[in-house]
């Protein structure tokens, strides 16, 4: 693609007119960008020349040999190559910029754009207007700055993997590359603060936004640090369950499972009703959830009796009845087929 053909497109959306240059490749990065894309920006993609971006050719492929994984994560940008490690394609990304962009995203190591002199102070030079983000697996600064990471090392890193799995087991990853998701949706956010502070604050200055794999997952880690800082609790790993909330589990029923969240006090005595168990709603020990919690093999073996001879479809239904909070535990297959998905149009 040459540059002549880079012209404004007019694009419905909330970020319609911002204009993103996306020099990152694989997950982080690309995510940042297909979210912003997503609500109407102009997406540029810039991969090296040859294969492309590598995801191009991870996990599934489609019949042309295209990764699937790609064909989501690429949707609503605009892709020419260059090769940023050569002068050439340096002053591809350097006439980009002169021709005006909002944002550079990048997720290469600390340093590697600076070494190629496509860093922040260098692209302030020509616009310093530019917000430019920068994920990374340990941020800019710090003794590990300069380390590689991926999604799976910050998941560990980060205290998710600690505390995911069953108890007395090894702990186990998510299926999926959560921490990449993560620090991309971050950087998504911190680009818009960003754009504010440049534009509606009126500081008329660009500023770079300094995204971590490792802390993205640290910062949705819910109440570990406190718990420990005040009471020196260590939260391990709890299986199927919420810890500290009861009951709030995963049940077996004759052909698949649901998962229920009956965890304040009137949901407790809705459902104990419900299953056909009201002497548990009126048990003074399972009254609140201080008592659940202390009791909670009684209550998920009460439950589970009762799912265990159910399909999944009587479950719900009963449940559902009883206004408790559930759900069936859905493959993509399911998600495909689910009416509320296709209502909402999650599904194109």
């Amino acid at each position: 693609m040459s540059l002549a053909s880079l012209t404004p497109r007019v694009r419905a959306g909330a970020l319609a007119g911002l204009r993103v240059l996306e020099l990152g490749q694989l997950v982080a990065g690309p995510y940042c960008g297909f979210l912003l894309a997503g609500f109407g920006a102009e997406v540029i993609k810039v991969e090296p020349p040859g294969s492309g971006d590598p995801l191009r050719r991870w996990r599934k492929l489609d019949h042309d040999g295209t990764s699937l994984w790609w064909r989501s994560l690429g949707r609503n940008k605009r892709c020419i190559t260059a090769d940023l490690r050569e002068p050439d394609g340096r002053a591809l990304v350097r006439r980009l910029v002169e021709r005006g962009v909002d944002v550079v995203i990048e997720n290469f190591r600390p340093g590697r754009m600076e070494r190629w002199g496509l860093g922040p102070e260098d692209l302030w030079a020509i616009d310093p207007r530019i917000v430019y983000v920068r994920i990374s697996g340990y941020g800019q600064t710090g003794p590990k700055a300069s380390a590689p990471g991926f999604a799976n090392v910050a998941e560990a890193v980060g205290g998710l993997r600690y505390t995911t799995g069953e108890p007395e087991r090894p702990p186990v990853r998510a299926g999926i590359s959560l921490g990449d998701s993560l620090a991309g949706m971050n950087a998504a956010i911190g680009t818009l603060a960003a754009i504010h502070e440049r534009d509606v604050v009126g500081s008329g200055c660009g500023q770079v936004v300094d995204c971590a794999l490792t802390e993205s997952v640290f910062s949705v880690m819910e109440s570990l640090l406190p718990e420990y800082d005040r009471l020196g609790f260590v939260r391990e790993r709890s299986g199927a369950s919420v810890p500290g909330i009861a009951p709030s589990n995963s049940y077996a029923c004759s052909d698949g499972w649901v998962v229920l969240g009956a965890n304040n006090d009137s949901l407790f005595a809705r459902l104990m009703t419900a299953i056909g168990r009201p002497e548990l709603a009126d048990d003074p020990e399972l009254a609140r959830n201080d008592g659940r919690v202390a009791h909670i093999d009684r209550i998920d073996a009460a439950i589970a009796a009762w799912a265990a001879p159910h399909t999944v479809a009587e479950a719900l239904a009963v449940l559902e009845r009883a206004e408790v909070p559930c759900g069936p535990i859905q493959s993509i297959a399911d998600i495909v087929r689910d009416p509320q998905f296709i209502a909402r149009g999650m599904l194109e």
